[in-house]
């Protein structure tokens, strides 16, 4: 059974230099966003071409078995109920996009797990630590999807 880790955020905020860390910590792979693009030949950012990445992400994540990382930007609500995540990551260090379309639509998500505010690489260190503890106890404490724990 597939368990995905979201891991959103606006554009330079480390959603990947996290997201490696993390998928090196719990071995288990990690799809990123701009690779899976580059793959589909796919630079539509167009509401319906956000939607189809996201379904995309989604899709090739439910492929895999185990815990799968996957980050991108991920920048409304619905798109992040639409992805479902398991465990959701927001890495909150920037509150500006160099993108005007992205800055424009980005929602501070209503609810996730794990908040991290800077990229100091001791944070993120720490996060992966408390994030391995949360789910080796007991993952499905960490489920539910309203966000309440």
């Amino acid at each position: 059974m597939t368990k995905k880790i979201l891991v959103m955020g606006l554009n330079d905020s480390g959603k990947t230099t996290f997201a490696k860390k993390l998928a090196y910590a719990l071995n288990c792979p990690h799809l990123n966003n701009d690779e899976i693009r580059k793959q589909a030949k796919d630079w539509d950012f167009s509401s319906e071409g956000r939607k189809r990445q996201c379904l995309r992400m989604k899709e090739m994540a439910e492929a895999l078995d185990g815990f799968v990382i996957c980050d991108f930007i991920c920048p409304t609500e619905d798109l992040r109920q639409l992805f479902e995540p398991d465990l959701l990551i927001w890495m909150n260090t920037t509150k500006h996009s160099k993108f005007k379309d992205t800055h424009k639509m980005f929602e501070d998500p209503k609810w996730f797990h794990f908040q991290i505010r800077s990229k100091q690489n001791n944070l993120y260190d720490l996060a992966i630590k408390q994030i391995k503890s949360l789910i080796t106890a007991d993952f499905s404490t960490l489920l539910k999807k309203d966000g309440s724990r």
